[in-house]
């Protein structure tokens, strides 16, 4: 069967979550156009949105409808057979089957899983597909760090699952991290590679370990961020050490994001949960932060609210910008603007090298390469206590990209970069020259 062919009928699971929202829109939309392509005039098309929340069922019906009238509107000329921004957006809506029982998803023959990352879940639910599904249907697991392996040997698919893991938002991150486990349909790996280029998206295989690439990195350079946080609140207290380690990980290295800011991005239990698939399989490794977990014991979680907007974790922030540490001994945050702490860490740490220029202005930058070896040849030179922290940073995220490629979980250097640069929007990979 084709990938056309598979186009004709689909499935989303959680497609009322904000990761199955956002393949829910790429898949609709894709299958909207072909559709209303001539060549397949007479062929019905369906796609069964399945989420056990009807009122994020509602939700999602709107969302797609508005992100079908943007995308008719900016694509108009473009339409297949001539149609206008109307046939599409009536088109799109007219695929659109939500459903909260899986017994409803029993006809598609592509079914894309966005559930929560809990194995004993995953597997109850794939075992419902099994039965439900036929028995050449494909699985397209959002997996972003639970093995395929083990489902299909729990389950029993028979290699007809393979991770494609959408990094958040689906419909914005142009990257997809392709999990091709060892036992696997012939074609399916082509066809998956397919599908993601018909999406837009850029595909980087990885290996079937736990965590991938992207979170493999994640986890790891997380870890020592917090490590080093603890390292350094000894000398100048918690509050001002992750400010620190914050600052280092974001300004010092150039990086859209600081460390912390990221984890509070993702979610501190998240982290937890992640941390806790990873770890049973890296025995000779310490997958797991005891300050992690104090702080989710306390209600400290971040992640984001239904509209976007980021909840406090580590920082606490306002229109999306941090304002304050979260600090263990009151059990509140103490904000940036009341006190004088800030500075006295920012002094502790001192000046950026002159050659330093923010992310977003690099981003822009025609020289990018140039600037960012002029800047990190100045960064591992400096002998300021920011300086010397920022490299020690640099060289373990070169260490941890080196021994994914060592570990057999990316297949080169190249591809660890990539998905760096790709998912988490690095201006450079953390394998290179600098250190």
């Amino acid at each position: 069967m084709t990938l056309n062919e598979r186009l004709q009928n689909v499935a989303v699971l959680g497609a009322g979550g904000k990761m199955g929202s956002g393949i829910s829109l790429l898949l609709a939309r894709e299958m909207a156009l072909q559709k209303l392509n001539p060549d397949n005039a007479g062929k019905s098309y369906r796609i069964t949105l399945m989420d056990i929340d009807p009122a994020a069922l509602d939700g999602l019906q709107n969302y797609l409808r508005r992100q079908a009238q943007k995308y008719a509107q900016k694509n108009a000329a473009a339409l297949p057979g001539g149609s206008s921004e109307t046939d599409f957006v009536d088109t799109m809506m007219s695929l659109l089957h939500p459903v909260t029982s899986l017994e409803k998803v029993g006809g598609a023959r592509m079914v894309f899983e966005a559930i929560l990352e809990k194995l004993d879940l995953k597997v109850k639910v794939f075992n419902q597909l099994k039965s439900t599904c036929a028995p050449d249907t494909y699985f397209f697991s959002n997996t972003s760090s639970i093995p395929l392996k083990e489902l299909d040997e729990q389950v029993g698919l028979d290699g007809r699952i393979i991770g494609f893991h959408f990094y958040n938002p689906p419909a914005v991150q142009r990257l997809v991290e392709l999990i091709i486990p060892e036992r696997v349909q012939p074609e399916l790996p082509a066809l998956s590679r397919e599908l993601g280029k018909r999406l837009g998206k850029i595909i980087i295989p990885s290996n079937d370990v736990a965590g991938f690439i992207g979170n493999g990195h994640f986890m790891r350079d997380g870890l020592y961020g917090i490590h080093q946080a603890e390292v350094l609140a000894q000398e100048i207290g918690f509050v001002q050490a992750v400010y620190a380690v914050n600052r280092i990980s974001q300004d010092f290295l150039v990086r859209p994001m600081g460390i912390f800011q990221l984890i509070d991005y993702v979610g501190l239990d998240i982290f937890q949960s992640i941390l806790k698939i990873m770890n049973p399989h890296f025995p000779a490794e310490k997958l797991h932060s005891e300050l992690i977990d104090t702080l989710v014991t306390l209600g400290v979680k971040g992640g984001q609210f239904s509209d976007g907007s980021q909840k406090d974790g580590f920082f606490k922030y306002e229109s999306g910008k941090p304002v304050g540490v979260f600090d263990l001994e009151s059990n509140g945050y103490r904000e940036f603007a009341a006190e004088s702490w800030p500075s006295e860490a920012d002094q502790f740490l001192g000046p950026l090298p002159e050659a330093y220029a923010p992310w977003k202005e690099l981003l822009k930058a025609e020289d990018r390469a140039t600037a960012l070896n002029t800047y990190f040849a100045s960064l591992t030179a400096g002998d300021t206590r920011g300086a010397r922290l920022a490299t020690a940073y640099l060289k373990n995220s070169k260490q941890i990209g080196e021994a994914l490629v060592s570990g057999g979980v990316a297949h080169s250097a190249e591809d660890v970069n990539g998905v760096l640069m790709n998912g988490f929007f690095h201006l450079y990979g953390p394998v290179n020259d600098f250190v």
